[in-house]
């Protein structure tokens, strides 16, 4: 629960800036906004100040020019409207208000009787088409009244204000002044005004009697409304302002502000990416350092990196742990190196530079190295170039295993081998002893009947000397064959290599049935031998010690013929056949005894194990051992009709 919370909160610190960003443009946004605002209103409230100021301003101007009016009335009827000092005033007046075009004296019904300045002989006054019921308005009120406005073709709108002539107390007139529209604006509105605003005079329908400038603003900004009274008559005033650099330049500052914040945001979005990417990565790395730092802590082979120059630069802990000296002791030094055996310092060195010139071996190379301590011991040392990520050989990368264990449990294994070979070769001595004992009886035997009966019939002095020719030659035979067993059996014990002849297997086996017959008979057993030779056919051979293969043969002759020792003798059979087949010639010996039980047979060819009461249990292990020295192959099987049969083969000479 606590990684998808940390991812959160710094997925939420990382949006922050973003979150922050916004705000700021929003922020941004917001104040332009109401700078744009303020500057509207303040543009309206300086525009209604201003054409507040304009309407006064005309105003003060168009009640002054009433005013001169009515001081002319004044005197029109007190001097008459053809006086000088009328006529000089009148046109002081004109000259001094240039909106006052003209000057008009009417008499009481209503006929112009003066016009200031004159108006040319022959020409039209023109003038309001209903001056007379401003005539009339005048004269019943008594006051100046404004007339409606009126427009002179080519000389733009013009009103009239009359102010009542009274002479006498009596009504005798009104006096006239036809004010301009357009000389009103273009000499009672300041410069100032001008420039900002476009003012304009517009009747109640709307239409355009006056305007300051002739020229409508291209993007109309605020504009603002004003009934224009007097004159009244539902004129109105409209003033309407131009736009102003300084919005153009907000704009062009709120456009680059917010262009500016947009890329800042994108910009931070991009940061943001590649801080998420960056820190993923680190992340990757981190694992991956781990799982390497975990690897390396794991490692029982020694890891040693060393440059071009022989220096090292990198240890693993194992090879630390192996040495006994720490990283920062061993990294950086030079040959010789501290863990270098003195006494074998030149053949290290010799090795050293031929793995420096990329001659070490393959297979690897054994050193000696010492421990801190100063402790020996073995070990094997691959090498390998050290490839850098550009592809550069950069120096040579080491493993190194302490083989001292190893070497130390195979000495032991040697020594032990060496004593169980040399047990064994005891064992054989005491069983070929006893052997050779149980051998020579018979020959012994034979020797002694044979000088017995020889020195009976020389006792009995009828012996011949061709009779005792025979005898003492079988004697001689037996004495030869007792001196062959005890040399071969010598060689046998001393390990030497035997003597490998060509040997008629068939005749090695009759002859140990002449041997044995006479034994054979005593005990009441019958020998059947079946050698199965084909008339014609070559006589099985073999390469083999002729006498060893003979022990072998007559000592499973003489276990079958001792193991029938408890079988009825009619039943006392034993048979000894040889056969041949896939290169391989077959002896097999059968008995008629009582078998050997499954608990006897697993440790039948067993040294020391036997059933006999004065046996060595070394007779069949010995025969074993014969044949399959001689590549043969020894076994036994349950007899079919009761008892055992003996088989071992041997390789059969080719040809």
């Amino acid at each position: 629960m606590n990684a998808p919370r940390s991812l959160r909160d710094r997925q939420a610190i990382q949006a922050m800036p973003v979150i922050a960003m916004g705000l700021v443009v929003m922020l941004l946004g917001v104040l332009l906004w109401l700078l744009h605002r303020n500057e509207v209103e303040e543009e309206r409230r300086a525009l209604i100040q201003d054409i507040l100021w304009v309407e006064q301003n005309l105003y003060f101007h168009l009640s002054s020019g009433v005013e001169r009016l009515g001081q002319l009335a004044e005197m029109a009827g007190r001097d008459g409207p053809w006086s000088d000092e009328f006529v000089l005033q009148g046109k002081a007046l004109v000259t001094a208000a240039p909106e006052i075009e003209r000057v008009i004296v009417r008499d009481g019904i209503g006929a112009v009787v003066q016009s200031l300045p004159p108006v040319e002989s022959g020409a039209a006054l023109g003038g309001d088409s209903e001056w007379a019921n401003t005539f009339a308005l005048s004269r019943s009120s008594g006051r100046p009244v404004y007339g409606p406005p009126y427009t002179v073709e080519g000389k733009g709108a013009r009103f009239e204000a009359q102010v009542p002539i009274f002479r006498g107390g009596r009504f005798a007139g009104t006096v006239a002044g036809v004010f301009s529209l357009d000389a009103m604006l273009a000499n009672r509105v300041p410069w100032w005004f001008a420039q900002a605003y476009r003012l304009e005079i517009q009747d109640g329908n709307g239409t355009l009697l006056a305007a300051k400038s002739q020229l409508s603003p291209a993007e109309p900004g605020a504009s603002y409304t004003l009934r224009f009274e007097p004159p009244g008559h539902g004129l109105e005033l409209v003033a309407i302002s131009y736009h102003s650099d300084p919005q153009l330049l907000r704009n062009v500052l709120a456009a680059a502000i917010f262009i500016l914040s947009i890329l800042s945001v994108s910009s931070l979005w991009a940061l943001r990416r590649h801080v998420r990417r960056r820190l993923a990565a680190e992340q990757a790395l981190r694992t991956e350092h781990s799982f390497r730092k975990a690897m390396e802590d794991s490692l029982t082979v020694g890891m040693r990196a060393r440059d071009l120059e022989g220096r090292i630069t990198y240890v693993n802990p194992a090879f630390c742990h192996m040495v006994g000296w720490t990283a920062d002791e061993l990294v950086g030094t030079v040959p010789p190196m501290l863990y270098w055996v003195p006494e074998d310092l030149e053949h290290t060195y010799e090795l050293h530079r031929a793995v420096m010139r990329g001659e070490a071996p393959a297979e690897g190379f054994e050193l000696v190295f010492r421990r801190k301590n100063g402790e020996r011991f073995s070990a094997l040392i691959y090498e390998a170039p050290l490839i850098d990520s550009d592809g550069r050989h950069t120096g040579w990368m080491a493993s190194v295993l302490d083989i001292t264990e190893r070497k130390r449990a195979e000495e032991l294994s040697r020594q032990h081998q060496e004593k169980l070979q040399h047990t064994a070769r005891l064992i054989t001595m005491g069983e070929m002893a006893s052997t050779l004992a149980h051998e020579l009886n018979q020959p012994l035997s034979a020797i002694a009947s044979y000088a017995t009966g020889c020195l009976n019939r020389l006792s009995a002095g009828d012996a011949r000397p061709e009779e005792l020719v025979p005898p003492l030659t079988k004697l001689g035979a037996q004495a030869q064959r007792a001196g062959q067993i005890i040399r071969r059996i010598h060689d046998f014990v001393r390990k030497s290599e035997p003597l490998v002849v060509p040997c008629l297997l068939d005749e090695i086996i009759e002859g140990v049935v002449g041997f044995l017959e006479p034994d054979a008979r005593k005990r009441g057993i019958r020998i059947d031998l079946d050698l199965s030779l084909t008339p014609g056919a070559a006589r099985p051979r073999v390469e083999a010690d002729h006498i060893l293969i003979e022990q072998v043969i007559l000592n499973l002759v003489r276990n079958a013929m001792e193991a029938m020792g408890h079988t009825p003798r009619p039943q006392r059979r034993l048979t000894i056949s040889l056969q041949c087949a896939d290169g391989q010639a077959r002896i097999r010996v059968a008995d008629r005894g009582t078998g050997i039980p499954p608990e006897i047979a697993a440790n039948l060819f067993s040294p020391f194990f036997t059933t006999k009461e004065t046996g060595m249990g070394m007779g069949l292990n010995i025969c074993r051992s014969i044949v399959e020295a001689h590549r043969g192959h020894l076994w036994f099987e349950e007899n079919p009709g009761g008892g055992s049969v003996f088989l071992f083969t041997l390789p059969e000479m080719a040809g």
